[in-house]
């Protein structure tokens, strides 16, 4: 897909021969029972878009927190030549100032604060201890306006979709006069328009010299933008290549990642469908604060033993609000419907409810609603079902291990101990135990709800496997993805979602990307529970 850059409303500087701008040299980084970087080097020119590739865990986020201060100078060897001169970053504010700019997959924005608190938050506009507010207003629409953001200045961020806070933060990088910009997973949570804009946006700052190191497991976008590529594996730099003149595509990069090539992106399947099991009819809630609005229209679904059924639609369609109402009734006011399990009706007024009848749900959050990210693996393990391991109201702590060391093998989950906890582990890993959650439930419904969302290839690889493993097993799996080639490589069945509608209901053998954008795009069809 063609990008067009967007106007930052920076000067364009004149780059007839690129200047490196930042060579890292030998980075090792150390932790406890753990070298996540040994003997890194990157170089990085300036207005160049740099991305950084490699599975997770690989040191992709720990190699830019070195860079950026996070891990200040001190705590890891090698060295850092920026702009001509070795820097010794010891926090974040310095790396700032010499106009390096991270920004993380966990957005630093607060929620309750307006746009314009958030842009000049510890720095604003002002004399005496005075805030200047109307210079802090024009400053912001100015900075709004270079990443193409419209929205009021005043407006909160808890009010703005995921992919506006995204230029929210890159207009606070703006103001930082920012010369090297970072950005850690940019897109994994936004959608196909809010992810070109940003992209576009991206290309535009290109355009005036500043330079980008991006980190990210969507490839086609790394291939579409990128100008060069840094493959990472188990904290070592295996390869730099040069997009454009190494003729760079998908199944390059992921040999790199992975040490081999993927053949297909997904686990060999025969399917093992039986009888229907489980039934959902005319379920209909209403939005939880705008009474006018419903997020489910009378939906009607059914899943089949050993199915994997797929749930596609656009950002806002409805899909997590279905699923989130289902499980327990966790989102939105419930006006109508029935679930059908086992040819009975089932009561599912609360998650309890909800795990008692045989329903597990994978968030799409994994860090704020599927884990606690100070428990340890252990105890995230066996959190959704304790009565498992208790023996009168008392966790028997030998079992609790066994049983996360169970899972941690089956999964293979890649952590130096189950006593850890798990906000150590990386994106795919804390993804396994979240699924290692809900698997000790041993539900018959298992709803995953963009379960591979921030995870590189070789992890979804793994998680897919699980998936089909969990189908064979007979259990019913609802799948939500924003991802088509997903759905259609592992779905039996896929349901399109349009305004809280189900649109259509079509066997994955005669879905295509056009077909399933054409449902997600309309409500001319509904789709029945039988």
């Amino acid at each position: 897909m063609a990008s067009t850059p967007i106007d930052t409303g920076l000067e364009t500087r004149s780059i007839t021969a690129p200047e490196t701008i930042l060579e890292m040299r030998s980075i090792t980084k150390e932790f406890p029972g753990v070298k996540a970087l040994a003997d890194v080097s990157l170089s990085v020119r300036a207005g160049e878009i740099h991305a950084i590739c490699g599975e997770n865990g690989a040191g992709k986020s720990t190699l830019m927190k070195v860079l950026s201060g996070v891990y200040p100078y001190g705590t890891y060897s090698g060295e850092i030549v920026y702009e001509g001169e070795e820097v010794r970053f010891s926090n974040i504010k310095q790396s700032e100032q010499a106009g390096i700019v991270i920004i993380h997959q966990e957005l630093a924005l607060i929620p309750e604060l307006s746009i314009t608190e958030n842009l000049f938050l510890g720095n604003e506009p002002g004399r005496g201890g005075v805030i200047n507010w109307t210079a802090a207003q024009l400053r912001a629409q100015d900075l709004l306006a270079r990443v193409g953001l419209a929205d009021d200045p005043d407006t909160q961020i808890k009010n703005l979709g995921v992919g506006k806070q995204q230029l929210v933060e890159i207009a606070k990088a703006l103001h930082k006069d920012v010369k090297l910009l970072i950005l850690d997973e940019p897109t994994a949570a936004l959608n196909e328009n809010d992810s070109q804009h940003l992209l576009d946006l991206i290309l535009g700052l290109k355009a005036k010299g500043i330079a980008s190191i991006m980190i990210s497991h969507k490839l086609n976008e790394i291939e579409q933008i990128a100008d060069e590529i840094t493959i990472i594996r188990d904290g070592k730099a295996i390869e730099t290549l040069n997009v454009k003149a190494d003729g760079v595509n998908e199944d390059r990069i992921i040999r790199g990642m992975v040490g081999r090539s993927l053949e297909s992106r997904f686990p060999d399947r025969t399917p093992k469908i039986g009888e229907t099991f489980f039934e959902v009819r005319n379920w209909t809630v209403q939005h939880p604060i705008d009474p006018s609005r419903l997020v489910c229209k009378a939906s009607n679904f059914h899943v089949r033993k050993g199915e994997i059924v797929g749930f596609a639609g656009l950002m806002g369609a409805g899909r997590t609000e279905l699923a989130m109402s289902l499980f327990g009734r966790s989102y939105g006011t419930w006006l109508d419907g029935q679930i059908i399990k086992d040819g009975r009706e089932i009561k599912v007024t609360n998650v309890q409810q909800a795990i008692e009848n045989g329903l597990g749900y994978v968030s799409e959050d994994r860090k704020a609603l599927g884990l606690n990210l100070l428990d340890t693996v252990k105890r995230s393990t066996v959190a959704a079902d304790l009565q498992k391991i208790s023996k009168a109201g008392v966790v028997d702590s030998l079992e609790e291990y066994s049983v996360a060391e169970k899972y941690r093998k089956m999964l293979r989950t890649k952590v130096p101990s189950v006593e850890d906890n798990v906000g150590k582990l990386s994106g795919g890993n804390q993804q396994k135990v979240v699924l290692s959650k809900w698997m000790f439930t041993d539900p018959d419904i298992l709803i995953l709800d963009e379960p591979t969302r921030g995870i590189d290839v070789g992890a979804k690889f793994e998680i897919y496997g699980i998936i089909q493993q969990l189908a064979a097993e007979g259990k019913g799996i609802i799948l939500i993805s924003s991802e088509l080639p997903e759905l259609l490589g592992l779905s039996d069945r896929i349901y399109t979602i349009f305004e809280g509608q189900i649109t259509a209901d079509l066997p994955a053998d005669q879905a295509d990307p056009e077909s399933l954008m054409r449902s997600m795009t309309s409500a001319r069809k509904g789709a029945t529970a039988s």
